[in-house]
Formats: C-alpha cells, sequence, structure tokens
C-alpha cells in the first residue's frame, strides 16, 4: 500500500483491524520485532515480510539496553541493534516505511525511560505523523500514566497495557479502563521466550480481564513459537502476539535473505494457525 498518507496516529485503525479479525471468527496475528535489527534497513524490511507472511499487526521494539521483560533471544537483538547506533528516529522511521508499505496498524513496544528522556509530546507528536496506531508500554504503572495518555489522546494513539496472571481483579479493571487498543496479557510469568505449551493461566487471565466489562479486545503474548501454539491461544483470546520465534529465525538465518524468507514463512504459518481454532 505504498503512498499511504500519514496524517496522524492510527488507533482507530487497529480497533478496526482486531475488529475485522473477530468479524471473521478468528484471532488476529500480531508480530514482534525489533527496529535496527539486524540493521534498521534490514529491520525495515523484516517487518514488511513479516507483514506480508499474513500479520495483522506488528509492534516495532524501541531496543533498550535493560529489558526486564524481555528473555535472551529478544536480549540479543537488542544488543546487536543498540550496537548498530539504533536512534529513536529510526524507530520512527521503521514505524513510517512498514505503515507506507503496508497500511496495516504499527505500534511501538518501549520501555518509559526513552520516552521520559525524549518527551513524552515530542515522542507522541513523531509518532503519530510517522502513522503509528500507539504504543505498549510494559513498566508504565497506570496509575502514572496520565501525561502519556493525555498526549496520546491528543494525537490519536492507542494506550496498551500489560497484564499478568499475578494482576488482582481491581487492578485489572483499572487497567482497562484506563488503556486503549487492546490490553496485552502475558500468558505466564517471567520473561519473554518461545514456551513449549502455552499453558491454562492465559485462558484464566483472558477470561478475568473481559470480566471487567472494557471491552477491549484482549491479545495474549509471551510464548507462541508455532501454528499449534497459535491456534491454541486463537481459540479463547482477540489476538495471538508472537516475538521470540520472529526474532530466532532472524538470528539463526546464514544471512539477511534467508531470515526474510524464513520470518515471511512464519508469519504465514501462524496467520493459518490463528484461523483453525482448537
Amino acid at each position: 500500500m505504498s503512498g499511504t498518507a500519514v496524517t496522524g496516529g492510527n488507533s482507530r485503525l487497529l480497533s478496526e483491524t482486531l475488529a475485522a479479525a473477530g468479524a471473521e471468527d478468528r484471532a488476529a496475528l500480531i508480530a514482534y520485532l525489533p527496529a535496527g535489527f539486524p540493521t534498521v534497513d534490514g529491520g525495515i524490511e523484516a517487518i514488511k515480510a513479516v507483514l506480508d507472511g499474513g500479520a495483522d499487526v506488528v509492534e516495532v521494539g524501541l531496543p533498550h539496553s535493560d529489558p526486564v521483560l524481555d528473555g535472551p533471544v529478544i536480549q540479543t537483538a537488542d544488543d546487536i541493534a543498540l550496537r548498530g547506533g539504533v536512534r529513536i528516529a529510526d524507530v520512527m522511521r521503521t514505524v513510517r516505511e512498514a505503515f507506507e508499505a503496508s497500511g496495516k496498524p504499527i505500534l511501538v513496544m518501549t520501555y518509559w525511560n526513552p520516552i521520559d528522556r525524549y518527551g513524552v509530546e515530542r515522542f507522541t507528536a513523531e509518532l503519530a505523523e510517522a502513522g503509528g496506531a500507539g504504543c505498549i508500554l510494559p513498566d508504565l504503572p497506570v496509575q502514572e500514566s496520565a501525561l502519556w495518555r493525555e498526549h496520546a489522546d491528543k494525537h490519536g494513539l492507542a494506550t496498551v497495557f500489560v497484564v499478568a496472571p499475578s494482576s488482582q481483579d481491581a487492578r485489572l479493571a483499572q487497567i482497562t479502563e484506563a488503556g486503549s487498543g487492546f490490553v496485552y496479557a502475558a500468558s505466564l510469568m517471567g520473561v519473554t521466550g518461545t514456551r513449549e505449551s502455552v499453558g491454562t493461566q492465559a485462558q484464566n487471565l483472558v477470561e478475568r480481564t473481559r470480566a471487567t466489562g472494557s471491552g477491549l479486545p484482549v491479545c495474549v503474548g509471551l510464548g507462541v513459537s508455532d501454528a499449534a501454539q497459535a491456534a491454541e491461544v486463537a481459540g479463547f483470546a482477540d489476538g495471538v502476539i508472537v516475538g521470540s520465534a520472529f526474532v530466532k529465525r532472524m538470528l539463526d538465518a546464514p544471512d539477511e535473505a534467508a531470515g526474510l524468507e524464513a520470518v515471511r514463512a512464519l508469519a504465514g504459518d501462524l496467520a493459518r494457525g490463528v484461523r483453525r481454532k482448537v
């Protein structure tokens, strides 16, 4: 969809995309890849390949030197990107080019410190201008998020908070009331990484989150690595989030071209998985 006009934040596009997947009686496929990995240009091409392969939404990671939520695979990719000199300007360029090429919702996933240092107004304005749909903020406490949400709302950006199996019901209600776009449900305690089994905690967390009555879609991440797991999660969640499996395909590839083909193929496999719910 080259040449797509960029007029501001695309939170509405995100909501419409998730609703359209629901109308097709399937979960949305949400992919994660960090900006600047393996290079800025290579990262953009990888995201385009994942979108071309069948992802409905992409989360662009803003590499961080101390990624407390991320497991060793994503930490390795972040380290490669940081050593390559990736900057927030490169993240914005990645969002812009991915959106212009696909017309699909592109979010940024980032820890709070880089935004705080960069400036909330500057960050939200630039993300909206790049056509971004919103931001996932895993370490921003909802009770400290008013400034962010004020600027995000002004620029048409969704604010996605993360909930975990340890989140109490009152906390879930507070988060779903403040959030927008969707709720990111971390299916397991601990850091990101592929798992052999999704487990039952995820389904319980989705049910508890939906019980708050917010109506926000609930998308599950942390652990899905193949079509069978994607189908399992799609049976109870509105979206299936996959990150480490894509990053690992890029890390394991002998060269960039092979990596791009690998992530495109994985996206296609996962896209078929979310369409055959179990």
